[in-house]
């Protein structure tokens, strides 16, 4: 996701971009919060097991997110080969990453496991805004 300027008078598209920019924010206050807590309670080798685990997770949710933006705002048909071998390998590199540390021990798995977690995180810190945020507005 690129830093784009939103330049428009709808209400309606601008709170849909900037609801669009929000969750990688989110995702990214998560993993420090996440990184923090970690090295606080369980030590550098954990935090650094989460840190990879998020850096992992949050790099698959841009690719799909480039993927999926591409596909919609291209009206073609296809992809181009960047695009595509980005979405078609975001799997099997968290896959081939989290395997590598489950099998020589040099990371906490669980770490890994907890970091991979971090979208979700964003996407709900979202989710509570938009609910919060629509029981402040009044209806038009």
């Amino acid at each position: 996701m690129q830093a784009e300027t939103i330049q428009t008078t709808d209400p309606a598209k601008l709170e849909l971009a900037q609801s669009e920019a929000r969750p990688p924010r989110w995702m990214m206050g998560a993993a420090v919060a996440g990184m923090v807590a970690a090295l606080v309670f369980e030590g550098a080798r954990f935090a650094a097991g989460f840190a990879l685990g998020a850096a992992l997770a949050v790099l698959g949710y841009y690719w799909l997110h480039q993927a999926i933006e591409t596909v919609l705002a291209a009206g073609r048909a296809r992809l181009s080969a960047r695009v595509a071998a980005k979405f078609a390998l975001r799997y099997p590199l968290a896959i081939g990453a989290v395997f590598i540390f489950y099998k020589t021990g040099w990371l906490p798995f669980t770490a890994i496991l907890a970091g991979l977690f971090v979208p979700v995180a964003g996407v709900m810190a979202e989710g509570l805004g938009q609910i919060s945020r629509g029981w402040r507005t009044p209806e038009i």
